[in-house]
């Protein structure tokens, strides 16, 4: 469901670049991938994904006995073992846990990639954040924060226009 405030948004969008589209181009115009790429932060990334995509388990080993209770508590948090890496506490449970060490830095690094993604059009539009790549000191800048996650409808479009 679209905010008031995000229809207005959209709605300003919609005038300026979508005048001869009908409701549903304009929705698929707002559900293409945004161009140039705008990183966003994913809202739910699992264990699996992360833990078995190139991940250094050795590094888990030499983690102190609480780093290694955050890393498994932050999955243990959800039903389904997954992280909200747009929630800035995860991102700071992340960095906390993978610092020191060149190579725990490094997973760190490796943890972030599996943490965001291309946003599409309207994600862009209605999201908070420079939509960058993260950088690599652990601060979890970068991409952005989704004020809406998802596909925009035909209705979506007729609710903006019409907001």
């Amino acid at each position: 469901m679209l905010t008031p405030a995000q229809m207005a948004i959209l709605k300003t969008w919609l005038l300026a670049n979508a005048q001869t589209l009908n409701d549903q181009e304009a929705a698929d115009a707002l559900n293409t991938i945004a161009s140039p790429v705008f990183n966003v932060y994913r809202s739910s990334v699992l264990m699996s994904e992360i833990m078995l995509n190139g991940f250094n388990w050795t590094r888990v080993d030499n983690l102190s006995v609480g780093k290694a209770r955050i890393w498994d508590w932050m999955f243990a948090a959800s039903d389904i073992k997954a992280i909200d890496p747009s929630k800035a506490n995860v991102r700071t449970g992340i960095n906390s846990v993978w610092v020191g060490t060149q190579a725990d830095l490094d997973v760190r690094d490796a943890v972030y990639v599996h943490c965001y993604r291309s946003a599409t059009l309207a994600e862009k539009l209605l999201a908070t954040g420079a939509g960058t790549a993260p950088v690599n000191d652990g601060d979890g800048s970068g991409p952005a924060t989704m004020g809406f996650e998802g596909s925009i409808t035909p209705q979506n479009v007729v609710d903006s226009y019409n907001s």
